[in-house]
């Protein structure tokens, strides 16, 4: 029977291709990591909450993180969702946070000025100088640190599952760039510490007290901890069984051909991706041929103003399709692409959230 089905495989059938719904990410137990992206104002959002509530029947203890700066989080649950994880109202397993990248850096600078007694330095040198300087010469460490943190607070957590909503694409990408970005960060270190010797740890004992290699092998620690965590969290990113990332869009030129930019990045940085979410689809079950037809028939009955309201949605709805179509040319065939509808309504709250839910799970039937 089993190789009957591998041979099956081959006749490209519909049958055959991938199954339009996300259906496949809860049934993946392994999944630790989900990482939901894509262009600004796509629904990210509402996404990474809908498959938050879906995956709490399946799992026992689930996270959803906000790491857009845009922390939207708490509008989409209607309750304030705080830097810790916030148990969601309405479900026992499922808990929300949101983080920021600059918050996160004083709480390190600050912990680091307290270890190392090089607190006080009004007149700019010591460990705040050391990190501002570091900063600003290595674009992306902030958030390399932060994310850092971020995941060694996570990792101490039980939680089977964490869902990112991500910042707009470009700030994900950076996120997996991260391992570069500290390798430099060790080399510039390790840079100014060869030509300045002890210079700058003895410049900071001078200003700011501590002993002059304690200021020095506190940043160093801090970053060498920073590059363990990070690489590890890497090597499971990289682990098509334990990561997978959720490409949300519209079905508009500038979203299809980000979502296109977002796949190759992915498979560079070799991070599997294999479901495609459409949201504000008008009518995702109904053809723009037939609506045409229909509307062809009917626009000489019709007022003006209806004839403009529903000539105005023709046109939208036959923009949609011819994009709906190239995404299905461009990914039908390895990847799940679920189609969600344009509502009526704002998806806000928890009820809003899980009704919507259930059609990421059990898309609209776009045969009938």
């Amino acid at each position: 029977a089993k190789m009957a089905d591998e041979y099956d495989e081959f006749d490209y059938d519909d049958e055959d291709l991938p199954d339009p719904s996300l259906k496949n990410i809860l049934e993946q137990e392994s999944l630790q990591w989900i990482f939901v992206g894509g262009k600004g104002g796509v629904g990210k959002t509402t996404t990474s909450c809908c498959l938050g509530t879906q995956l709490a029947k399946h799992r026992k203890k689930v996270l959803i993180v906000s790491t857009d700066p845009a922390h939207n989080l708490s509008d989409a649950f209607c309750q304030k969702i705080g830097r810790e994880p916030t148990p969601i109202q309405g479900f026992t397993n499922l808990s929300a946070m949101e983080i920021d990248a600059t918050e996160d850096l004083d709480k390190m600078q600050r912990s680091m000025e307290d270890a190392t007694g090089a607190g006080n330095d009004e007149d700019g040198t010591g460990i705040a100088s050391l990190m501002s300087e570091l900063t600003n010469s290595i674009p992306g460490i902030d958030e390399a640190m932060s994310f850092s943190e971020l995941m060694k607070q996570v990792q101490n957590m039980d939680y089977d599952v964490v869902v990112f909503d991500t910042a707009p694409t470009g700030h994900t990408l950076r996120l997996l760039s991260f391992p570069t970005i500290l390798e430099k960060a060790f080399g510039k270190l390790m840079d100014l510490k060869d030509r300045f010797g002890g210079l700058i740890g003895q410049a900071s004992a001078l200003f700011g007290g501590g002993s002059p290699d304690q200021v020095q092998e506190a940043l160093l620690g801090r970053l060498e901890e920073t590059r363990a965590i990070i690489n590890k969290v890497n090597t499971a990113f990289q682990d098509p069984a334990l990561t997978t990332f959720v490409c949300v869009c519209i079905p508009e030129f500038l979203s299809i051909y980000e979502t296109e930019r977002l796949v190759q990045e992915l498979s560079k940085f070799g991070i599997d991706s294999h479901n495609i979410v459409v949201n504000q689809v008008l009518f995702p079950e109904k053809d723009a041929e037939e609506l045409g037809e229909w509307f062809d028939s009917n626009k000489d009955g019709m007022q003006k103003e209806a004839r403009e309201i529903c000539s105005k949605m023709m046109a939208r709805k036959r923009m949609q399709d011819k994009y709906i179509g190239q995404c299905f040319d461009l990914y039908g065939d390895d990847f799940h692409v679920v189609l969600m509808p344009l509502l009526d309504h704002e998806v806000r709250g928890v009820e809003k959230l899980k009704d919507f839910s259930e059609l990421l799970i059990n898309p609209i039937d776009l045969e009938e």
